[in-house]
């Protein structure tokens, strides 16, 4: 199943996790990398090693393959279990779904992916009567004070992928268990290297594989971690009932990113704390956006809950829009694409508020090369 055994506790480090967890060899006939299980049914009962095996009846419950994905998920999140979906939207809707019922409210931050306010705003409010507030986040007592008897879910992303404003979970986690609100967090920035909301109190993580997790720009995917009785609960309703479940063969390749995880994210973060310093410093820039950089503004939330940092940044420029967008257009290195994440080097124009914000995520590049492109990008629109 999804749960981590007493084996799976052996692993203490990232590295040896994304490594080795889960790999059983004698149950795989000694294959160094686990076998695909690619089909829809399990006959009953069968025998492995003597052992009479009855987890596994069918793939939109359960498969051997999206098992180990999921083991190694709970055991880098400190979680009892975790479960991987089909995408990080069908993830991040059944983390939702589980808390959210007819007329509930439900308090999010306004910085969150998109989709995932749509979800609340576009869907399931005038389906299903739920009622909403969105907050900066930055606040706890504004989180505080936009609860109502009602509130069922906090939902929470920190640090956010576009400006990356980050909460206080500690404080947020001990908020919603005074009144008995269920708690959610997008964590697809950070990573499980970088942070563990589990253990600040937080009820259920929510990730994009399709991100850091995978790291190849090659499949859709998303995972949850949680506590066995959210995992158990979730695995057989809010999963198994909407189909969201991952393919074997996304399980695998997931696998395959997990495994080089620590490597890629350090490389990842070296590259992008290099570029927010260039930026922070070069005079068509107005400000830069990035957890760790020297002009970050909360300074002690990533003290107290980061432990590194990734390629994923933005930064606004001094003009207007055609400004913003006429950088995009002379990049060379950047490819203009709305995903991260990658080993490739990304740049988008977002907009926002300012009309000039800009998002890019460095890849696995040379950091000169980068830096290159974007000083010559940059200059050309002083």
């Amino acid at each position: 199943m999804a749960f981590l055994t007493e084996k799976d506790r052996t692993y203490t480090t990232p590295e040896d996790i994304c490594a080795h967890l889960g790999d059983d060899y004698d149950k795989f006939c000694g294959a160094i990398v686990p076998p695909i299980f690619q089909n829809s049914l399990f006959v009953q009962p069968t025998e492995v090693n003597g052992l009479t095996q009855t987890e596994y009846a069918y793939t939109r419950v359960s498969n051997p393959t999206v098992d180990i994905a999921e083991r190694k998920i709970a055991a880098l999140e400190g979680a009892d279990g975790a479960l991987c979906f089909g995408s990080g939207m069908a993830a991040i809707s059944s983390a939702i779904l589980h808390f959210a019922k007819t007329g509930c409210h439900i308090v999010a931050v306004s910085s969150i992916y998109g989709p995932s306010a749509s979800l609340i705003r576009d869907w399931l409010a005038p389906k299903f009567s739920v009622t909403f507030t969105f907050v900066d986040g930055g606040n706890i007592t504004e989180i505080r004070d936009a609860i109502r008897p009602e509130t069922s879910l906090i939902y929470l992303e920190s640090p956010s992928s576009l400006v990356f404003r980050m909460q206080d979970l500690e404080a947020v986690a001990a908020l919603a268990k005074e009144h008995g609100i269920g708690t959610v967090i997008d964590n697809t920035y950070a990573t499980p290297l970088h942070q563990n909301p589990l253990r600040h109190g937080i009820d259920i993580v929510c990730h994009t594989a399709t991100k850091y997790l995978g790291g190849h720009s090659d499949i859709l995917g998303g995972a949850i971690a949680a506590s066995k009785e959210i995992i158990s609960s979730i695995q057989g309703k809010e999963r198994a009932l909407l189909g969201g479940n991952m393919d074997p063969h996304q399980a695998w390749l997931l696998i395959r990113g997990i495994r080089t995880l620590p490597l890629r994210l350090k490389q990842h973060g070296e590259n992008g704390l290099k570029i927010a310093a260039f930026l922070e410093t070069h005079p068509a820039v107005e400000t830069v956006y990035y957890p760790g950089s020297a002009t970050y503004t909360q300074k002690d939330l990533f003290a107290k809950y980061l432990t590194g940092t990734n390629g994923l940044l933005s930064f606004t420029v001094k003009g207007n829009a055609d400004t913003a967008k006429a950088v995009v257009d002379h990049l060379h290195h950047f490819q203009n694409g709305c995903s991260w994440g990658g080993f490739e080097s990304l740049a988008i124009y977002i907009g926002g508020d300012t009309g000039t914000l800009l998002r890019i995520h460095a890849g696995l590049e040379d950091a000169g090369t980068l830096i290159e492109d974007l000083n010559q990008a940059l200059n050309r629109v002083l």
